[in-house]
C-alpha cells in the first residue's frame, strides 16, 4: 500500500525529472523549465490528467506498463527507474532489462568528450552516479565490478578505497563539501534527498560531516592516489557543467607534480 507521503515523493520525483528534459523543438518563450506535462504525457502515451494527478500526489491506479512508458519517456537510468517503481509500489514489467548494466545516459556529445580525453575523465549525474567514463578513470577510480556505483556511497561505505587514498577522511570531507556546493539548490530533489537520508543512516562519518558547518579553508582540488600501477600520483580535479544539460557534471583529473 502506497501512503500519502510516498505518493508525494513519487510526484516530486516525476516532476523533477520532467523539468530536466529539453523539448525537441521549443516554440516561443516558456515560463517553466523542461517539458510541459502535456508533452510528457504525449511521449509516454498516457493521459495528461493522469500525469498531473501523479505529480500532485493524488491516489491513482497506474498499470505497470503505463509506468514503464512514463519511465522511458523520462529517460530514467536503471537506478532511477527502480526508484520510481519502488515509490509507486508497483513491479517493473521490464525488470530483467532494468537490472542490466546501464547504457550511459549522458548526452552523446558529453560521452564523446569523455572518451576522447587522455587523462581520467568521467561524468556524474545530479546525484553523483557515474553516467560515462573513459578507461583511465575506470582503472583509477571506483568503477570496478561489485563496488558501489554512486561516488558518495563508494567513498563512505566501500572500505576498498581507504588504502588507496592517503588521508582518506580529509579527502572524503572535501568531496562532501563539493557535493554540497553542487547540490545546494537541488536538496529537494527526490534522488538527492534519498541518497543523503540513506548515507546518514549507513555512515556515522557522513552524518557527522553533513551536520557540521562547511569548512572555511578553500579546497586546492588536488587528489592523491596510490595508483594501481604502483607509486603515488596526484591529480588536479576540474569540474564543468555542460551548457545543454546542467544536471550533469564533467570531471577531468589532470596529473600534477607536487614539490
Amino acid at each position: 500500500m502506497v501512503d500519502a507521503e510516498q505518493r508525494k515523493r513519487l510526484g516530486d520525483f516525476v516532476r523533477a525529472h520532467r523539468e530536466r528534459l529539453s523539448p525537441a523543438a521549443p516554440a516561443g518563450r516558456r515560463r517553466t523549465p523542461g517539458l510541459r506535462r502535456e508533452e510528457l504525457a504525449a511521449l509516454a502515451g498516457i493521459s495528461s490528467v493522469w500525469c498531473a494527478w501523479i505529480e500532485q500526489g493524488r491516489e491513482v491506479q497506474a498499470s505497470p506498463r503505463a509506468l514503464a512508458r512514463l519511465a522511458n519517456a523520462l529517460g530514467l537510468s536503471a537506478d532511477e527507474r527502480a526508484e520510481m517503481f519502488a515509490l509507486a509500489g508497483r513491479p517493473d514489467p521490464d525488470g530483467a532489462v532494468a537490472q542490466a548494466p546501464a547504457v550511459p545516459s549522458a548526452p552523446a556529445s558529453l560521452v564523446a568528450v569523455v572518451e576522447g580525453m587522455e587523462h581520467p575523465t568521467y561524468a556524474l549525474d545530479r546525484a553523483w552516479n557515474p553516467a560515462c567514463w573513459n578507461a583511465a578513470a575506470g582503472q583509477l577510480l571506483w568503477l570496478g565490478d561489485g563496488r558501489e556505483r554512486n561516488l558518495l556511497r563508494y567513498i563512505f561505505l566501500d572500505h576498498s578505497i581507504r588504502p588507496v587514498v592517503p588521508h582518506w577522511q580529509d579527502w572524503a570531507r572535501r568531496l562532501l563539501e563539493q557535493f554540497r556546493a553542487e547540490t545546494r539548490h537541488r536538496l529537494d530533489d527526490p534522488a538527492i534527498r534519498s541518497l543523503i537520508e540513506a548515507l546518514r543512516c549507513e555512515s556515522a562519518l557522513f552524518a557527522k560531516l553533513w551536520d557540521a558547518p562547511p569548512a572555511s579553508e578553500p579546497d586546492n582540488g588536488i587528489w592523491t592516489f596510490i595508483h594501481p600501477d604502483g607509486g603515488q600520483r596526484s591529480y588536479l580535479r576540474n569540474s564543468f557543467s555542460p551548457a545543454d544539460r546542467s544536471d550533469y557534471t564533467l570531471v577531468v583529473l589532470t596529473p600534477v607534480l607536487l614539490a
